[in-house]
């Protein structure tokens, strides 16, 4: 899965959290100053082509949808980041996360426990 821009990702957040739109419909989640509608769109369209949202023609226009929920992105970024940082070693990443302290023991032994508790 290619990865996502900031603006992207936060496009794209605005399509998990309120369904299909249409461009024009976006401009509603920004802050002035609002981006340029055609801004918008090229990002729209640039997500399109990666295929993260797909689209219903309406006439002459179109209400785009997430194609990829955000569970599926999640998951993806964090086996890219696994693949690229750890050399696809999931050992070595958790390992990593309680080296640097960002996860304790308590917390480890608490994942081990749930992961353990699932597969029953």
């Amino acid at each position: 899965m290619k990865g996502l821009t900031a603006k992207e990702e936060e496009i794209m957040g605005f399509f998990w959290k309120n369904g299909p739109m249409f461009v024009k419909e976006l401009l509603a989640y920004y802050d002035d100053p609002k981006p340029h509608f055609n801004t918008l769109s090229t990002i729209v369209r640039g997500l399109e082509d990666k295929g993260f949202i797909a689209h219903h023609t309406f006439g002459n226009t179109y209400q785009y949808y997430a194609a990829v929920t955000e569970e599926e992105y999640r998951k993806g970024t964090l086996r890219n980041v696994i693949s690229k940082y750890f050399n696809n070693s999931f050992l070595s990443a958790v390992s990593s996360l309680v080296k640097e302290e960002d996860i304790s023991l308590d917390e480890l032994k608490k994942l081990i426990k749930e992961v353990e508790d699932g597969d029953k």
